[in-house]
């Protein structure tokens, strides 16, 4: 698809934006471009026809790239951190944007903007982009307009959250599950992902008595998957890979599984290539669970955090192996006074988000229509997830996630004005927990390290062969 075959499809952005000699897309027009287009692109991008998606998603990532908007690795940062040139009196946000992620990555940059933030993660899960109905290239898109839209410049760092191995799949067919994870992990890089969690935990094997035998599978296989995404990643970008030794749920770590993983890891990864970088951070489990422990009546049990195990884990990894430090999962629905503590015990990075969506379905301006409308799409789309002894409360709380997919066109087609006073109080939250952790005012530091390549790319990039396979055969 050329240019001028994209353009004739979104005839309302051609006033603003063009087609240089060497075919890059420049944006000539930036404030009438935000002023309403950007927002009828964005939706091309997400329901558009499959041509239209591919050339929606095209323009904007060049727009992106025009403008300073460009997906990048934080791994230089990390590094850093690592040794010891960037403080670790921060912890970086990253934030899982599971339902309307447009709207949602609006609030995140305005919250940036207003406080000079940089050190900022946008993330989705393998899990999460199956029930939210996003593929790679489509989360890249709306964080990228997002960015757009709310004047960010900058690097943006968009990371695959728990791209996870399967334990049963593992156990039933090991090459099989491995694979799934080289696709996903493929498709996630080709759409902008330059930051990975390559998750393997669930392959720890707590009945083995020495502790080098419970991490093998986990080191091994995420080794592997390491050497295959420096095979696979763009020229002149190194893709933050991070490593996770205790899976979120499961007991607290400890600095010899710690050592025991990373030693392993370093060894089996130097046999494919001793000169591949390897990891930049390491996520450790210390008392949450993701979502939170829900109780009959649907409300929160309290969450209690082993902050001295973040702490002396995050020191290992600097000292010992100069990663960033350690990563804290399972965090959004902890109680506000705990957020200042991730920064003050050095943790290097902190995933959230429940407490997002629930905002946003506890807002008292969504309409109750959709709301109970997403309620009833899980109870016939998911009642074989309803655990015995599950009271409906519970139930929903744990479910109500996938109802972001099920009923995504809902979603997207709130009111402007729905749209804009949940998006008011996302951006306090995002506010909020920026404050907490201290990334105010990171801006200048991130933009010092990190030099995001300049990256073009064509229409077919942002839309999975498969579905173009689907289009062409359908048109034929």
């Amino acid at each position: 698809m050329t240019y001028d075959q994209a353009i004739d499809q979104f005839t309302y952005v051609e006033p603003y934006v063009k087609l240089n000699a060497d075919g890059a897309v420049s944006v000539v027009d930036e404030a009438s471009l935000c002023e309403g287009a950007i927002d009828r692109l964005i939706r091309d991008a997400v329901f558009g026809s499959v041509e239209q998606r591919a050339a929606a998603r095209w323009l904007i990532w060049e727009m992106g790239q025009d403008l300073g908007v460009q997906p990048a690795s934080i791994h230089d940062f990390y590094m850093a951190r690592g040794r010891g040139e960037v403080p670790t009196d921060f912890t970086v946000p990253a934030m899982n944007l599971r339902g309307i992620s447009y709207y949602m990555a609006r609030a995140v940059f305005r919250a940036a903007n207003k406080l000079n933030v940089g050190a900022l993660i946008c993330e989705i899960a393998r899990s999460e982009i199956g029930y939210t109905d996003q593929r790679p290239g489509e989360y890249t898109t709306a964080m990228i307009a997002g960015a757009i839209k709310e004047g960010f410049r900058g690097p943006v760092f968009i990371q695959g959250d728990h791209f996870q191995v399967s334990a049963k799949g593992y156990a039933k067919n090991r090459e099989k599950e491995i694979n799934a994870v080289k696709d996903l992990i493929s498709e996630a890089i080709a759409g902008g992902f330059y930051n990975i969690d390559v998750d393997t935990s669930t392959l720890v094997d707590l009945e083995e008595d020495e502790l080098m035998e419970q991490q093998r599978q986990n080191y091994l296989a995420s080794s592997s998957l390491t050497a295959f995404i420096r095979n696979i990643e763009p020229e002149g970008v190194t893709v933050s890979v991070g490593g996770e030794i205790g899976e979120v749920g499961g007991k607290n770590s400890t600095e010899p599984e710690l050592r025991a993983y990373m030693d392993g890891f370093n060894t089996s990864l130097s046999q494919f290539d001793d000169e591949l970088v390897g990891l930049s951070k390491i996520s450790i489990q210390t008392g949450t669970s993701h979502g939170g422990v829900v109780l009959p009546d649907g409300t929160l049990a309290d969450v209690s955090i082993d902050f001295d195990v973040l702490s002396r884990l995050s020191r290992v990894s600097r000292e010992e192996y100069g990663l960033a430090g350690a990563v804290q999962h399972g965090a959004s629905t902890l109680p506000d006074s705990a957020f200042s503590k991730f920064a003050a015990e050095s943790a290097c990075e902190v995933h959230l988000a429940t407490g997002f969506q629930n905002i946003i379905y506890e807002h008292e301006a969504l309409p109750d229509e959709l709301r109970e409308k997403s309620y009833a799409h899980i109870k016939e789309h998911r009642a074989d997830e309803w655990k015995e002894g599950q009271t409906e409360d519970q139930f929903i709380y744990k479910t109500r996630k996938k109802a972001f997919g099920g009923v995504k066109e809902d979603w997207w087609g709130l009111s402007a004005d729905v749209l804009q006073q949940i998006g008011a109080a996302l951006e306090d939250k995002f506010a909020f927990l920026f404050e907490q952790l201290n990334v105010t005012d990171t801006r200048e530091m991130v933009d010092e390290i990190i030099d995001a390549p300049e990256i073009h790319k064509t229409p077919e990039d942002f839309v999975p062969k498969s579905e173009l396979a689907m289009a062409k055969d359908l048109a034929d």
